[in-house]
């Protein structure tokens, strides 16, 4: 397309008028610039008195140069309370050509003298404006989040704010709770060409640290790390308020770039510490120590989700893993997880743990090649058909030493110490040197059977872990809000007594699981012997340890000789063994709220051939408390105790079977409620069950035909 000489002489006449009129509005801009100046500052007074009850005052301003403003004496202090900041001389500088297109990128920033004083007294802060809503007449007008335009915006408004040149001088950021106070004091920090150089006091003389590396908001880019003169960053007030124990060497954080494609904003950057240093309670009993550990991420913004994409990946020391984690917001939200790492070596790996994560697999030795798959999906207006896939393929593992636990012991005679409140009870040998254990095949069916229909019924043929049943806890706990349930099998129960302590840690539970899958596909054990060894040390009531000791304590008898309803009581203890004596009446009999947890486990050994189908209950109204237990046990047949309310929360854990279909409370449960449920006999094996008084006569009218008959 060729422009002819009238069209090009039109165009230089509207370029030069264009031009023309910035250059008068210019003009006329930097005459009335002062006024148009205290314009500004007369409107910012208002809008933070008016929406936010802050009483800003500004002592002086004036233009420096073209474009740079500078303030004297500036002072914040929310309505009745602490005062929050003062500034004694303050200049910003903002880049005109950007202004004119609307963007307000800053070309310099410099501070003399300043301080920002964050108090926080119960509930009550001088900072608490900032997440209130301002004050407006008019009601907000609701429109859709979109998560990727509202990144773009933080990410640029953040970058807009980093000025070419800086220039900070005694600079101080206080905090002050009821727990205590945090000082940072900025003696310098600068930026000169792109180079970030700062200096910070924490609490004045308490440590250094210092912030070094480069910026480039222009390209979006910048890479940065901190660290301390001759010693970790660490912030002890950390420890005191929140009992988390965080230190490292140097922290380094770099955005390589930011692209946005159609409506996806896509953030590439990495974060890498050195020698982190982690303790918390309910992480672990010790200093957990993760000498080098980053993240390499692609992070990715849509409309209506954010994603940290496969591409990513985690360096722990020398393995590599790859995440993908997805949060959906609407139509309803959805989280993904899914971690995928290459095949690699055994040894490697248990190299690669932190130190102090899992003290029994210190010094381990092993061979082999590992490979892990997870797959996680749950979306919460359908929990139900959560996903959750969890694949640790093995190729030639084996242990070629064991360090400071040998997992291989419960194979022979070894002494197994119970604690109560983090206090050892007394030791107990596991093997024929102990009168009270109790070799497999000398344990009456009937228990057997009822405890791995309670506990773990696919015991025999699982491998450590029943992926329905972590399914269903997920299910539970997520419904619930709350950590409702748990998805433990004997073999997990089994390495906790064994191998750990008792303290309730996140380090704890996944050293509990890497132990029995080390167990499991190792076939370190057989299963008889892991069933054999479970029974002789778990609890079974206050200091009863091993169904020899429980089999006597309840029924002076031996493990053998325990009947069917004797073994589906011991069963319906085990996930609360202290309140084993609470679920008798005053005669020794049962409390009848049980009744409804025998027909439940009878129905299920019955279906799966374990025992013979029984409409009488499956032995419940034949068991019965020896005599030398029973005084002390409350006669009032009104009387119903709810374990719950006598066990610890300590003691609180629920059955396998409880874990999938919920928690009973069979010390609560009457047969009318079942009734008011209409559930019939032909669906529980639940009869019509003659009431307590027509059971104590029916007992007296067998005693007196018994002394008859004698």
């Amino acid at each position: 397309m060729q422009i002819s000489k009238k069209q090009y002489k039109i165009i230089r006449i509207v370029s030069i008028s264009l031009l023309g009129l910035v250059l008068i509005g210019g003009a006329i801009a930097y005459t009335k610039r002062e006024a148009l100046l205290n314009t500004a500052i007369k409107k910012a007074i208002s809008k933070a008195d008016k929406e936010y009850d802050l009483e800003l005052k500004i002592e002086s301003a004036g233009f420096v140069g073209l474009s740079s403003v500078s303030f004297k004496n500036i002072t914040v202090v929310p309505r009745g309370r602490d005062s929050l900041a003062r500034i004694l001389n303050f200049r910003v500088g903002v880049k005109l050509f950007p202004l004119i297109l609307g963007d307000i990128k800053l070309s310099e920033i410099k501070l003399d003298r300043g301080i920002v004083n964050l108090v926080k007294r119960d509930s009550v802060s001088n900072f608490d404006f900032i997440f209130r809503k301002k004050k407006s007449d008019e009601p907000e007008e609701k429109t859709e989040m979109d998560l990727g335009r509202l990144a773009n915006s933080l990410i640029n408004q953040l970058l807009y704010k980093i000025p070419d040149d800086m220039d900070i001088r005694d600079f101080e950021i206080k905090f002050r709770d009821d727990s205590g106070s945090v000082s940072l004091f900025t003696r310098s920090a600068t930026i000169d060409d792109g180079n970030v150089n700062s200096t910070i006091l924490v609490n004045r003389n308490e440590s250094v640290w210092h912030v070094e590396g480069t910026v480039d908001p222009g390209d979006k880019q910048l890479d940065l790390k901190l660290f301390a003169d001759n010693k970790k960053v660490e912030l002890p007030y950390l420890e005191k308020r929140f009992g988390l124990k965080l230190n490292f060497d140097t922290a380094m954080t770099e955005m390589r770039g930011v692209n946005r494609s159609g409506s996806q904003l896509e953030v590439n950057g990495s974060w890498r510490v050195k020698n982190l240093l982690v303790n918390h309670s309910r992480i672990a009993g010790n200093d957990i120590i993760v000498p080098d550990a980053s993240l390499d991420a692609d992070m990715v913004f849509g409309k209506n989700f954010v994603a940290i994409d496969s591409t990513s990946t985690i360096h722990l020391k020398n393995i590599q893993i790859h995440p993908f984690i997805k949060y959906t917001l609407s139509p309803s939200k959805i989280y993904e997880l899914k971690l995928h790492t290459e095949e690699l070596d055994a040894q490697e790996i248990m190299n690669s743990f932190p130190k102090g994560l899992f003290e029994s697999l210190d010094g381990i030795q092993v061979a082999g090649k590992l490979q892990y798959n997870l797959d996680f999906y749950l979306d919460s207006q359908n929990p139900d058909s959560v996903i959750f896939n969890s694949r640790l393929r093995n190729e030639g593992f084996k242990v070629l030493k064991w360090g400071k636990t040998n997992i291989q012991k419960i194979n022979s005679t070894f002494v197994y110490t119970p604690y109560e409140y983090g206090k050892p009870m007394r030791d107990i040998i596991i093997g024929p040197e102990n009168p009270n254990f109790v070799p497999i095949d000398q344990i009456s069916p009937n228990l057997k059977s009822a405890l791995l229909t309670a506990e773990d019924p696919s015991f025999y043929s699982h491998n450590g872990f029943v992926e329905a049943s972590i399914r269903s806890s997920i299910i539970t706990n997520f419904k619930a809000k709350a950590f409702k349930r748990g998805g433990s099998t004997i073999s997990m129960q089994l390495a906790k007594n064994v191998y750990l302590n008792r303290q309730k840690t996140l380090a704890r539970k996944i050293e509990e699981i890497l132990i029995v899958w080390i167990m499991e596909s190792g076939k370190l054990s057989t299963k008889q012997r892991m069933f054999e060894t479970y029974l002789n040390l778990i609890e079974w009531g206050r200091n009863v340890y091993g169904i020899g000791e429980a089999s006597r304590y309840y029924f002076d008898k031996h493990p053998s000789e325990l009947s069917l309803g004797e073994g589906i009581f011991l069963a319906s203890i085990v996930p609360r063994p202290k309140s084993g004596l609470y679920r008798f009446e005053g005669d020794g009999s049962l409390r009848s709220g049980l009744s409804s947890y025998f027909n439940f486990i009878g129905g299920i050994m019955a279906r799966r051939g374990l025992t013979a189908a029984d409409s009488t209950g499956y032995g419940f109204w034949d068991v019965r408390l020896k005599e030398s237990l029973r005084s002390g046990i409350p006669l009032n047949d009104s009387l119903i105790v709810d374990s719950l309310l006598i066990d610890d929360v300590s003691e609180d854990k629920d059955t396998f079977l409880q874990e999938i279909f919920g928690r009973r409370k069979p010390d609560t449960v009457h047969v009318k409620e079942l009734n008011k449920l209409k559930i019939t006999p032909k669906d529980t094996g639940v009869i019509n069950i003659p009431s307590r008084k027509e059971r104590r006569e029916q007992r007296k009218s067998e005693r007196d035909s018994k002394n008859k008959n004698q």
